[in-house]
C-alpha cells in the first residue's frame, strides 16, 4: 500500500471514530459486528449478539458479570431475536432521515424503527438499559423500553399494549411459548401460546378474580418495577422481593420454563444473579411443561422432569416440549371390549375436558369414555361435603346425589403428579397391553430433563467458503474463450440474481419463521396439478386442493395481491404464521417468487360451514360446538395473540370443518395483509370496506373507527345463520311464505318473532331441517347471545371473550 491510499485509510478511520462515542451513535454513522455501545457508567453493553454459528441479533445485555459474547451474557433486550443476521456485512445504520435500520448482509432490513426526524438524531445507550433515538431537541422517536422481549428493568412501564415473551429455550433467543400480558379483564397474566392450544396458567385460572385479590375495574393497566425491588400493577397486584430495600442491579424476565422470576445481583464483577422472587413455586403448576401425553413431577433437588404415560414414547429426544405419542392405535368401531384403564393415583390433567359429569360413579365415567372414541382418558375425583352443595347448586343437582366428578378428556396436556393433588387419573389403553391396573406407576416411563430443547437451527456460511468458491468460480471463467466468458456473464446475469434474492430471503431476511416453509412456483403448480382443482374462491384470491412433496394434502391459496414488496409480505406471513389456535387454520408454508404470492394450508375434510349447513350431517350438537370453537379463535385473534388482529371476513366461507366438524376460523390475518400490501399501503387504518355484504358491521357503511366489534357483529350473523338456516343476504326465499319479511334481513326476521311469537318464538326461527331435536336452553342462550352481537351500537356487543365464557357456562344463564 503506498502512502497516499495509507493517509486515506487513516482519514476515513479518523472520520468514523469521531462519529461513533462510547454510549451514543451519531445520525449517518452505523454499528458493524464488532461495535459495541456502553451506557456512561458501563453498566449496560449493546451491540451484536452471537445466537448461533455465524449469525446475529442486536441485543442489549449487562456489561457485568464480565461475560465471553459467545455465551453466558444476560441479555435484557434484542431488536431482532425472530431474525438474525449473517455476521458478515450485517450493520446498524442510524440514517440521515431519522431511520434506524438493521442491514442483512449489506442488503437487506431485517429490522427497522420506521421512523423520520427533520432534524439530526443520536441514538444513546442510558445507565438504566433504555437504548433511545432522540432528535436534537431531545424528543425521543423510539426507544426499546417501548418495546419489551422478556425482561422488564427497573423504571420501566409495563403497559396494555405490551407483552414480555419467553425465549425458546436456554441457549435459542428466538419466541418462546410463554408470555406475560394484560388480558381484556385488565389483570396481569400469564399465558401458554403453542401452535396446537393456548391456555392461562397464572393467577390460578380457576379462580375468579376476587379470589386471587386482583381489581379488574380498571383502565390504566399498567405496572412497574422500582429500583428497590417492589413490583406495582393496577389490578392491585404486588410483590416486594426477597431482599428488598437494598439497592442492586434488578431484572424481571419470563424464562424460557414459563415462571416469571425476580432476578437481582451486587454491582460486583464476582457477584451472580440470585431469584428474589417467582410467581409459581411449583414448576409443574406451568401448563406446557413437559408437551403432550407426559407427566410433570417436581423433584426439589433436580428441578422439573418429564415422564411418558404407559404406552407412549418420547416424539423428540431433543425438545422434550413436543411430548410424547402413543405406541399402541385403539379402533374406532364402538367395540368397548378392546379398550381398558390404568390407574394413575396422584395425577392430574389440567383442561381440554369433553364435559364435566357430576354424581357419577367410577363406573358410569368408565363407560363414557369407552363409548367415545376420542376420549383419551377421564380425572375421577371425590369433592367432599363441603364443597359439594355449591356444586349442586350451580348444576341444578340435588345434594343427595354422590359427591363426585367425572372429566373424559379429548386432550391430555398439562399433566403432573404431586403427593398434594386428590383424585384419580385412568388412562385408556388396548385391552391387550401388558400393564396391570394394580401396579404401581408412581416412577412410569422415560424420565428426561426439561433442559433437553432444540437449540436455534440457524447457521451462516464463513467468509473462506465464500472466497473460495468465487475463487474457483472467476478462475473458470478465465479458462474459457471470450464468446465463452460472455455467454456465462449473460446466464450469471439472468439466473444468479434471482438465485441470490431466494438464497437471501430464505437464509436471511426470515429464517424463523418456526414450521414454516418456503416452497417455490414450481412446487406448489406441481402439488395442485397446474392449479386444476379450485375449493374456494373469495375476494383474497382462488384456493386450489393439493398434494405438497411429503404426501400431505394441502389448500393452497393464490392471493390477489401480485408484484408487491417481498421483504413487507414475508414480515406479515410471518405475523400470521405465530398465530397459532386449535380453531384456528394452521399454515404450513408460503411462496413469493416473481409476481407470486401464495399459502399453503391444512386442508379441511369437510370443507366449510356454508357447505355444510344444508346438509343432515351437521346436527344441533355439532351446531353448538362449532359456534363455541369459532367465538374461542375469535377471541384469541382479539385478546391473546401477539399483534391485535381483525378477521374482518367472518363468514360461513370462513370457518372450515376438520374430520371431527371441529372448527377451524380461515383467512384472518388477511385483512391485514392486504392492508399493507395493497391500494392502502400508505394508511394506517382501514381506508375502504372490508367483508362480504350481509356480514358487515354498520362502522363500515358509516365510516366509524374500526374495531373488533365488527367481527362480533359478523359472528352473531353466523349464528343466527346457523341456527335459522337462513340466508342473511337480502331477498330470502318466497317459497317458504316468509319472503317479504326476509327481505327487511334476517335480524329483523328474528326480533319480530321474538317480539310477536310468545313463548314458541323460538320454534318459529330454527332451521326445519334439525326436525326439533335440539336443546331449548342452549338454542335460546345462542339466539339471545347472537342478537345482542348484532347490535347496531358497537358498545352494546360483547366481546368475543365474554360470548366464550357465556357458551361455556351457559347452565349458568338458563
Amino acid at each position: 500500500m503506498d502512502s497516499r491510499a495509507f493517509l486515506l485509510l487513516l482519514s476515513i478511520v479518523i472520520h468514523i471514530s469521531s462519529l461513533l462515542s462510547d454510549s451514543s451513535l451519531k445520525e449517518g454513522s452505523s454499528l458493524s459486528v464488532n461495535d459495541v455501545l456502553e451506557s456512561p457508567t458501563g453498566v449496560f453493553s449493546a451491540g451484536f449478539y452471537p445466537v448461533g454459528d455465524n449469525a446475529y441479533c442486536f441485543a442489549i445485555w449487562f456489561t457485568e458479570p464480565s461475560c465471553s459474547r459467545d455465551h453466558d451474557c444476560t441479555t435484557v433486550w434484542m431488536a431482532n431475536r425472530d431474525f438474525p443476521v449473517n455476521g458478515i456485512r450485517s450493520k446498524l445504520w442510524l440514517q440521515k432521515t431519522g431511520n434506524l435500520v438493521l442491514t442483512d448482509a449489506g442488503k437487506y432490513i431485517a429490522w427497522s424503527t420506521d421512523t423520520v426526524s427533520p432534524s439530526s438524531t443520536d441514538l444513546i445507550l442510558y445507565d438504566t438499559g433504555n437504548l433511545v433515538l432522540q432528535n436534537v431537541e431531545g424528543v425521543i422517536l423510539w426507544q426499546s423500553f417501548d418495546s419489551p422481549t422478556n425482561t422488564l428493568l427497573p423504571s420501566q412501564r409495563f403497559t396494555k399494549d405490551m407483552q414480555l415473551v419467553s425465549s425458546r429455550s436456554r441457549t435459542n433467543f428466538s419466541s418462546g411459548f410463554y408470555k406475560l400480558f394484560f388480558n381484556n379483564d385488565n389483570l396481569l397474566r400469564l399465558l401458554y401460546d403453542d401452535s396446537k392450544v393456548t391456555s392461562i396458567y397464572w393467577p390460578t385460572p380457576w379462580l375468579v378474580s376476587f379470589a386471587t385479590k386482583r381489581f379488574p375495574y380498571n383502565s390504566s393497566r399498567l405496572a412497574c418495577l422500582d429500583t428497590l425491588g417492589k413490583f406495582t400493577s393496577s389490578d392491585n397486584f404486588s410483590f416486594v422481593s426477597a431482599d428488598y430495600g437494598v439497592r442492586l442491579q434488578r431484572r424481571l424476565t419470563i424464562d424460557f420454563d414459563g415462571n416469571l422470576r425476580l432476578y437481582s445481583r451486587k454491582k460486583d464483577n464476582n457477584a451472580t444473579w440470585v431469584v428474589s422472587w417467582q410467581a409459581l413455586s411449583q414448576s409443574c403448576e406451568i401448563h406446557g411443561a413437559c408437551g403432550p401425553y407426559s407427566i410433570c413431577s417436581h423433584n426439589p433437588i433436580s428441578g422439573r422432569r418429564c415422564s411418558c404415560l404407559p404406552g407412549y414414547q418420547v416424539k423428540n429426544a431433543n425438545d422434550w416440549s413436543s411430548g410424547c405419542e402413543p405406541k399402541f392405535s385403539i379402533s374406532c368401531d364402538n367395540d368397548t371390549d378392546q379398550a381398558r384403564f390404568i390407574r394413575l393415583p396422584r395425577v392430574e390433567f389440567y383442561g381440554y375436558d369433553y364435559k364435566v359429569y357430576p354424581g357419577y360413579t367410577l363406573d358410569m365415567c368408565r363407560k363414557l369414555c369407552l363409548s367415545s372414541c376420542g376420549c383419551k382418558g377421564f380425572q375421577y375425583r371425590y369433592v367432599g361435603d363441603g364443597l359439594w352443595p355449591q356444586i349442586s347448586l350451580l348444576n341444578n343437582m340435588k345434594t343427595t346425589v354422590i359427591p363426585t366428578l367425572c372429566f373424559p378428556k379429548m386432550l391430555l396436556l398439562n399433566g403432573q403428579r404431586s403427593p398434594n393433588l386428590d383424585g384419580q387419573f385412568y388412562l385408556k389403553v388396548p385391552r391387550t397391553s401388558l400393564f396391570s391396573d394394580k401396579d404401581d406407576y408412581s416412577g412410569f416411563g422415560l424420565n428426561c430433563s426439561i433442559e433437553l430443547l432444540r437449540p436455534p437451527d440457524r447457521a451462516y456460511p464463513k467468509s473462506s467458503q465464500n472466497d473460495k468458491s468465487q475463487l474457483m468460480l472467476w478462475f473458470a471463467c478465465a479458462l474459457g474463450a471470450v464468446e465463452i466468458i460472455g455467454i456465462l456473464l449473460v446466464w450469471c446475469f439472468l439466473f444468479s440474481s434471482e438465485k441470490d434474492l431466494n438464497e437471501a430471503s430464505q437464509g436471511y431476511l426470515h429464517p424463523a419463521i418456526t414450521g414454516f416453509k418456503r416452497f417455490t412456483y414450481s412446487e406448489l403448480k406441481k402439488a395442485t396439478g397446474n392449479f386444476r382443482v379450485e375449493i374456494g374462491r373469495g375476494a383474497g384470491g382462488t384456493v386450489y386442493k393439493g398434494t405438497l412433496p411429503d404426501n400431505r394434502i394441502a389448500a393452497i391459496k393464490r392471493l390477489n395481491i401480485a408484484n408487491q414488496g417481498e421483504a413487507e409480505f414475508l414480515t406479515e406471513v410471518s405475523t400470521i404464521g405465530k398465530i397459532n389456535h386449535m380453531n384456528l387454520i394452521e399454515m404450513w408454508g408460503y411462496c413469493a417468487e416473481r409476481k407470486h404470492r401464495l399459502l399453503v394450508y391444512e386442508y379441511m375434510e369437510h370443507g366449510s360451514l356454508a357447505e355444510k349447513l344444508s346438509s343432515r350431517a351437521v346436527d344441533w350438537r355439532k351446531r353448538f360446538h362449532i359456534a363455541l370453537g369459532t367465538a374461542k379463535g375469535l377471541a384469541y385473534l382479539h385478546e391473546e395473540c401477539l399483534e391485535w388482529v381483525l378477521h374482518c371476513d367472518v363468514k360461513p366461507q370462513n370457518i372450515l370443518l376438520d374430520s371431527n366438524y371441529q372448527p377451524k376460523v380461515s383467512d384472518f390475518g388477511l385483512a391485514k395483509l392486504r392492508n399493507r400490501l395493497g391500494d392502502d399501503l400508505k394508511y394506517s387504518r382501514f381506508s375502504r370496506i372490508r367483508g362480504t355484504r350481509g356480514y358487515m358491521a354498520p362502522e363500515w357503511v358509516f365510516n366509524l373507527p374500526i374495531t373488533s366489534k365488527v367481527d362480533v357483529y359478523s359472528y352473531g350473523i353466523v349464528m343466527l345463520e346457523m341456527v335459522t338456516g337462513k340466508s342473511p343476504a337480502m331477498g330470502g326465499t318466497s317459497n317458504s311464505g316468509e319472503g317479504k319479511e326476509l327481505e327487511r334481513g334476517l335480524v329483523t326476521w328474528v326480533r319480530q318473532n321474538k317480539k310477536n311469537g310468545g313463548e314458541s318464538w323460538i320454534e318459529e326461527i330454527v332451521d326445519p331441517i334439525l326436525e326439533g331435536d335440539y336443546d331449548e336452553g342452549e338454542m335460546e342462550i345462542l339466539v339471545m347471545l347472537a342478537l345482542q352481537c348484532v347490535e347496531e351500537d358497537k358498545d352494546a356487543r360483547p366481546t368475543m371473550s365474554k360470548v366464550v365464557e357465556i357458551l361455556l357456562h351457559r347452565k349458568q344463564y338458563l
